[in-house]
């Protein structure tokens, strides 16, 4: 059942019981068309219907700027997005390369319906969201359909186990065209051992790698996401990290041998040893 709570003199909020849990849709005080989900109060992802390509959340701005970076400025792309949120980097790729073909594969269909009926897409944009399971989804996608790849995962605040795995990271590689991008938002705090691990996990896969994070999260000082960009082909680092230090909250680019040090020779994840991601602990939403 639907519940909706009034704003201060503006738009309401509305709530929402979904397959996750509580959907919330919070209307941005600062933008008179901006919202922002949360699920059992946790934010996911925040979206302006009338600026779909401002994005708000920090790991949303570096998903972006990979998509930036995936081909020339307003080229269409073919995306894959394994989670759909509110849609957020869907609307962004469709506002900023029109003519787009973009599938969303998102599990929880009353978060879909809720986030459609609330924050509707534009009708020239070339979005197909399906329902089902990311890795199910991801089997059914022809080899070498998709430009980009975005994995954006997440069943009550954790990554599920079998998205994370050196089988699942090379279905992904089957279904990006030669020279696409992989890009994966991982949530991680100290000791880091899960962010480490994904590393390992696709570098078995793929060649060239790079992650961007907040230096905090980086140094292992706080819970946080990082997001991991691989490919068949060199990376475009450089501008990578000039836009990582320019953002909002600066972000911290590695990439070489100090990625390499980073991993700290952790061993690859098999569908055999995959462990979901672990839970944020709770002072992260306070």
């Amino acid at each position: 059942m639907a519940k909706s709570r009034r704003g201060r003199g503006g738009p309401e909020s509305v709530a929402e019981t979904v397959h996750g849990g509580v959907a919330e849709l919070r209307p941005d005080r600062d933008r008179p068309r901006g919202w922002t989900l949360l699920i059992d109060g946790a934010p996911q992802s925040h979206v302006d219907l009338d600026d779909p390509t401002y994005l708000d959340f920090a790991y949303q701005r570096r998903l972006g700027h990979l998509a930036d970076l995936a081909a020339p400025p307003g080229k269409p792309l073919r995306v894959l997005h394994l989670g759909g949120g509110a849609l957020t980097m869907a609307r962004y790729v469709a506002a900023t390369r029109p003519r787009s073909t973009q599938q969303v594969v998102e599990i929880d269909a009353p978060l879909v319906q809720l986030v459609r009926r609330e924050l509707p897409l534009e009708s020239g944009w070339r979005i197909k969201v399906r329902g089902g399971d990311a890795r199910e989804g991801l089997a059914k996608t022809p080899d070498g359909w998709a430009d980009l790849i975005i994995a954006d995962v997440f069943g009550g605040a954790r990554t599920p186990a079998h998205l994370t795995s050196t089988e699942f990271v090379a279905d992904v590689r089957r279904a990006l065209r030669p020279g696409g991008f992989y890009a994966a938002n991982l949530a991680d705090g100290p000791p880091l051992r899960f962010l480490r691990g994904q590393i390992a996990t696709v570098r078995t896969v793929f060649p060239e790698l790079c992650l961007t994070a907040d230096p905090a999260v980086l140094r292992g000082k706080r819970f946080g996401n990082a997001v991991l960009l691989a490919a068949d082909r060199e990376l475009p680092v450089a501008e990578l990290t000039r836009r990582a230090a320019t953002d909002p909250q600066t972000g911290r680019v590695e990439h070489g041998r100090a990625l390499l040090d980073f991993t700290g020779g952790a061993a690859p994840v098999t569908d055999a040893t995959a462990v979901a991601s672990p839970a944020p602990p709770p002072e992260v939403f306070e």
